[in-house]
């Protein structure tokens, strides 16, 4: 019998529930390391000492209207709503590298069924995409991706969730994710 292996990018949500506080610290540090790397990769600042790494602010970051995470209003089942409000897709700054680790759906019950990450304005790529209708079994319905989810600058981020439910309220469905630019832009 043939030995099983993992697939070079594995791309599964980890529901928060089933992992333990050390877990949740390393899909973080793996997230930084990440979006460190990549800023390093992308020239975004000499070194790793120049570079500051913080929470997304929604309105400085990603144009949105408000600074929170909130979809527009969930009216169609089976239709596609981006994660930034009324920003369909924002771009990332010149400056800056985004790196998404978790997200976490703080409407009950939970009326998304998907979040997909694509990039550009008509979403000709796909980066990965995460069932969430798994959370609903869970107390918390917050759940960490196995692998970060990396925006480089200038990318166009192209963020959705596929509503189940259509209540015609908007959803929060928050990412955990972190902003990785140089030092002064933001935070001496």
């Amino acid at each position: 019998m043939a030995a099983i292996t993992t697939p070079a990018e594995l791309k599964i949500l980890n529901p928060v529930e089933e992992l333990t506080l050390t877990d949740r610290q390393q899909f973080r540090v793996n997230a930084i390391m990440a979006g460190v790397q990549r800023a390093l990769d992308k020239k975004v600042a000499p070194s790793a000492t120049e570079l500051v790494v913080r929470a997304p602010a929604n309105i400085a970051d990603f144009v949105t209207a408000l600074d929170r995470w909130q979809t527009a209003p969930l009216v169609t089942v089976d239709t596609s709503y981006s994660v930034f409000q009324a920003v369909a897709a924002p771009q990332v700054l010149i400056t800056q590298v985004v790196v998404f680790y978790k997200v976490t759906v703080a409407t009950a019950p939970i009326p998304v069924e998907r979040i997909t990450f694509r990039e550009g304005t008509n979403a000709t790529t796909t980066r990965a995409f995460f069932d969430l209708e798994q959370l609903d079994g869970y107390l918390i319905p917050s759940g960490y991706f196995s692998e970060p989810i990396v925006y480089d600058p200038q990318q166009i981020m192209n963020i959705v969730v596929k509503a189940r439910i259509a209540t015609g309220l908007a959803s929060n469905v928050i990412l955990g994710g972190f902003i990785i630019e140089p030092k002064g832009a933001n935070i001496s």
